[in-house]
């Protein structure tokens, strides 16, 4: 059995990551921030959110210390935040400062790996903040990378589809060309090692845009070559798989598809248990408490939803708090659309906002979210609300609330795929993909004279205005 614990909806852009420690819960987002909560109530701590990065934050993960957090991002650098006071303690940057995808911490070494999108992987001490090297990997983006419970090795997947595993040199040691079709998405590596009589083993997921999810085994016998056999191929998700995570016993894998689905499969027979059905759209991140029976899943509806496995003997204190965490949903934070919105949805948000004294108006009008949105100037003069002041006040908050929730319900070719923000003033760039200008340009002048999207060399840096692009854009606003 697996039961929803609490809805965490703070972060005001879709999910990108998620991890635990054995006390914490960290996620991260395209809105550029970090957000850490305790496990024991899930609630956000007190310094959170971390904001330090200057695009979005695409992978967080924790040090096996647990006194540190880092975080990678589009910026080009891994920022390492101290948990006793949510500082940046240390900031390092990628040699070739290109966009990083993902990193990693291993288990039980010094060392820090992260993937970057012109096919480098960067390798740190973590213990000295020094970088070892920095080694091209892959011809393409690498977006996926795991340690080995001996922190001696590391995995990494790249979007043209290959799992590679090397050693702390960066030697190579076992290439699977062609993992996944169109691209590898995510890998993650069980915390223990299995002895099967002379083989030393681990277990290791990887998903892809192929809509597959695998399980394999990389395996050692002394003095031979490394090998990676296949285990599994589990086809159940209907789109592609975005995330896995594996169980710290290699026993169970979890994951998030395009198809808004969580998976949880049995490792060992390859068996589906469980299909977890709340999120509304893709679910971009999962991951799974190494200590207590928690699943964390993040998607790009900007939530992050908390699961127990299994029945439990009773109600535990993050359980016990379901109602309070749900009970404080802040429509504007739980909910993407006001047309969703419930009359007492409505209410809440007018307490939040200080309207308080117009709640019984409201209740008296049956007015739910659809009519808060078709509220003006001589709709609310016929609520029988005399103050003046307090009209204006309603109709400055319903306008700060559009414009709030106008980037959620705007299609994804007007958001900027740097900054995930409504574009102001897009441009076309030499790779025919629209940026806004401001981004674009930053970009560039950060020395990234390769695309954003497709990491290919810009052949100009000459940008031209998308004039037909901005109209519909102030067309769509217009429509709101």
């Amino acid at each position: 059995m697996v039961s929803l614990v609490c809805t965490l909806g703070q972060h005001t852009d879709e999910l990108s990551c998620c991890a635990f420690s054995p006390a914490l819960l960290a996620t991260c987002s395209a809105d550029k921030t970090l957000r850490v909560y305790s496990t024991a109530e899930f609630t956000e701590l007190p310094f959170s959110p971390l904001s330090g990065h200057g695009y979005g934050v695409h992978c967080c993960c924790f040090s096996s210390c647990g006194r540190f957090l880092l975080s990678c991002s589009t910026d080009g650098s891994i920022i390492v935040w101290r948990l006793d006071t949510g500082e940046a303690a240390e900031v390092l940057q990628h040699p070739g400062r290109s966009p990083l995808r993902v990193c990693a911490l291993a288990p039980v070494s010094s060392l820090l790996l992260a993937g970057a999108c012109d096919g480098t992987v960067a390798l740190w001490d973590f213990s000295c903040k020094t970088l070892r090297r920095c080694s091209t990997v892959s011809d393409a983006s690498v977006v996926a990378c795991c340690f080995s419970p001996c922190g001696q090795l590391f995995v990494t997947g790249c979007s043209r589809g290959d799992l590679k595993l090397w050693d702390a040199n960066i030697s190579l040691l076992h290439a699977e060309r062609d993992a996944h079709d169109m691209g590898v998405t995510c890998c993650s590596a069980a915390a223990r090692f299995r002895v099967v009589g002379c083989r030393l083993e681990f277990r290791m997921a990887s998903c892809g845009q192929d809509s597959q999810l695998k399980i394999w085994i990389v395996s050692q016998c002394e003095g031979a070559a490394f090998a990676m056999k296949l285990l599994h191929t589990l086809t159940t998700h209907l789109a592609p798989v975005l995330s896995c995570a594996l169980s710290s016993d290699g026993d169970l894998v979890v994951s998030g598809s395009v198809d808004k689905s969580i998976l949880i499969h049995d490792v060992n027979q390859g068996t589906l248990l469980h299909t977890l059905k709340q999120h509304n759209r893709y679910v971009t991140a999962v991951a799974l408490s190494p200590n207590k029976p928690w699943i964390a899943t993040g998607s790009m509806d900007r939530t992050v939803k908390v699961w127990r496995i299994g029945e439990g003997d009773g109600t535990t204190a993050a359980e016990s708090s379901q109602t309070a965490c749900q009970g404080r949903k802040l429509p504007g934070h739980f909910r993407l659309l006001v047309a969703d919105w419930s009359e007492e949805d409505v209410q809440t948000w007018l307490h939040e906002e200080g309207l308080g004294e117009l709640v019984g108006v409201f209740k008296a009008n049956n007015i739910d979210g659809p009519e808060l949105g078709h509220l003006s100037k001589e709709t609310v003069a016929e609520l029988g609300i005399e103050s003046v002041g307090l009209r204006g006040r309603l109709l400055r908050k319903i306008q700060a609330l559009k414009a709030e929730q106008s980037d959620s319900e705007a299609p994804d070719e007007f958001l900027c795929p740097i900054t995930r923000e409504l574009m102001k003033d897009p441009v076309i760039a030499a790779d025919g993909y629209s940026y806004e200008r401001e981004s674009i340009e930053s970009w560039i002048r950060g020395k990234n004279r390769t695309s954003p999207m497709t990491n290919l060399l810009l052949q100009t840096t000459l940008l031209t205005p998308n004039r037909s692009l901005k109209m519909a854009i102030a067309r769509w606003q217009s429509s709101l």
